[in-house]
């Protein structure tokens, strides 16, 4: 048996998709399947654990059946996952209630309580972040204080991915890259703080053991190997956390290297060897998933998700449209923006449907159209809402290059990543080259690689990298668009702060 494979499992807010790698990074089979967010209230959203794991099963078994492949060749299993999301668990791994997912918003008060428990300058030494909304650490002291009966019972937390984890192996771990967003992690020295857990009241116990991102963390147990197909002999590694896991995907493991995405959230990610704090908290510093090093990133909590949203709400055509074609609906929309001019005809979108993280750290702000006329079409509109998650993306950016990071090229990752519209935007906003990679498999390809370091096939992350990734087409700022989109940028950046009280007051 001489060639080996590794499979990658990427746990997304919208769906899980599996995909099983050869050794030299090309995909042999994949399978997605999709599942609800729930918004009980405005501001909400949870997800239910279950359909994760009936997820995984079905994409884990349509992929060795599809592929062919002997189980027994199938080496290793890496899995990436949407972070921050609260999983608890009974003593009989009983899911105890819904998962409250990273773009939940009900937790601003628990985050003033942590912060005046902590300190805010001392929180940020610990955990490298102030105490955001998104994180895992707020969604607990919810729970403990509104769910009291439920956190009584509860004896595991857990990330999104880990229950993965939990559910193939019987093991409850975490690593490094996702455990950083819970704000329970010291992330210097990349394990759990002592002190944040003794003033948050959470006991210790309760949480997974915390490896680096390649580490081996387990084996296939033999329920899940007969729901699944996979053999008990496959080894699962820690994984990461799904930015984590498109940064190793990508390449984006060296000082220097630096990817946008743009999933359901946006993200502008660079690595670094040496830790880089923002003392504002503006972006985010997490342990990476490459031993002994971090990464900084900004985030943009609705990039796809705005786009998603206009395309399910107004463009019902586009959608028949495409079916009929058999192509993708955002190809439609692609064309449609495309019509309209830079600017958008003096029309702006802010992307805050879900509040803002990167560099407002406001989760009452809400999505805006502003400068919106008669004369207006749908392909304004559209290009509008990719225009404004660009200058979101912009902010992000803008951040790191305080920090001292500016990276000479950027990888593009992510479904937005995929137009070559949007593309040509980002080059065109950020004022520098960007490219993609031949493989669109982003983070399942990158929990796939650190699966390979684990399990031997590869000695270091970098190593692997480097033989499992090859680039794809560049796109060149083009220099004529270039001051058109900075004075766009400048009218932008003035509307948070005119709106930011006119925010609070809808809050309220």
């Amino acid at each position: 048996m001489s060639e080996k494979y590794l499979l990658g499992i990427d746990l997304g807010t919208s769906g899980t998709k599996t995909v099983l790698f050869a050794q030299n990074g090309a995909a042999v089979a994949s399978a997605t399947v999709e599942y609800p967010m729930s918004q009980p209230r405005n501001g909400w959203a949870e997800q239910a654990p279950e359909d994760w794991w009936n997820a995984a099963v079905a994409t884990l078994s349509r992929v060795i059946r599809d592929s062919g492949v002997d189980p027994e060749a199938i080496v290793g299993l890496g899995i990436s996952g949407q972070m921050h999301g609260l999983v608890m668990l009974a003593e009989n791994g009983e899911v105890l209630r819904p998962s409250i997912i990273w773009c939940d918003q009900r937790t601003g008060e628990e985050c003033a309580e942590i912060t005046a428990l902590i300190g805010a300058g001392r929180l940020i030494e610990i955990t490298a972040n102030p105490a955001l909304t998104g994180f895992t650490a707020g969604k607990i002291r919810w729970v403990q204080k509104h769910e009291p009966d439920v956190y009584a019972r509860c004896r595991h937390i857990l990330l999104p991915k880990d229950y993965l984890r939990y559910k193939l192996t019987g093991d409850f771990a975490t690593e490094v890259s996702d455990a950083s967003g819970m704000q329970l992690l010291d992330v210097p020295n990349r394990r759990w703080s002592a002190e944040v857990l003794d003033k948050l009241g959470i006991n210790p116990d309760y949480l997974g053991k915390v490896y680096e991102s390649p580490e081996v963390t387990g084996h296939i147990h033999a329920e899940a190997a007969a729901l699944t197909g996979l053999s008990e002999k496959t080894l699962v590694v820690g994984g990461a956390g799904d930015n984590a896991a498109a940064a190793v995907g990508t390449g984006v493991v060296a000082d220097g290297r630096a990817f946008t995405t743009i999933g359901t959230s946006g993200v502008v990610f660079a690595h670094t060897d040496q830790l880089a704090i923002d003392p504002l908290g503006r972006v985010h510093t997490f342990c990476c998933a490459v031993p002994g090093a971090w990464h900084v990133m900004g985030v943009t909590q609705a990039a796809g998700l705005s786009l998603k949203w206009f395309r399910d709400t107004f463009c019902h055509a586009e959608i028949d449209a495409a079916a009929a074609m058999d192509i993708d609906p955002y190809d439609l929309m692609n064309r449609e923006a495309a019509l309209s001019p830079i600017g958008a005809n003096r029309l702006f979108y802010l992307p805050y449907l879900m509040g803002e993280r990167t560099p407002h750290l406001d989760p009452d702000c809400r999505g805006v159209f502003f400068g919106l006329s008669a004369m207006h079409r749908k392909r304004d509109l559209i290009r509008a809402v990719m225009e404004g998650v660009s200058y979101s993306l912009k902010d992000c950016l803008n951040v790191l290059g305080e920090m001292g990071v500016t990276p000479a090229q950027m990888l593009a990752t992510g479904g937005g990543g995929r137009s070559e519209l949007w593309r040509q935007m980002l080059a065109d906003v950020f004022g520098c080259p960007v490219c993609t990679t031949q493989s669109k498999e982003g983070p399942a390809l990158g929990v796939a690689i650190l699966a390979g370091v684990g399990t031997g096939l590869y000695p270091s992350v970098r190593e692997a990298c480097d033989r499992m990734i090859h680039t794809g087409v560049t796109q060149e700022p083009v220099a004529a668009n270039q001051p058109a989109y900075a004075a766009c940028y400048d009218q932008y950046r003035q509307l948070y702060p005119a709106l930011k009280d006119a925010f609070k007051r809808l809050a309220q």
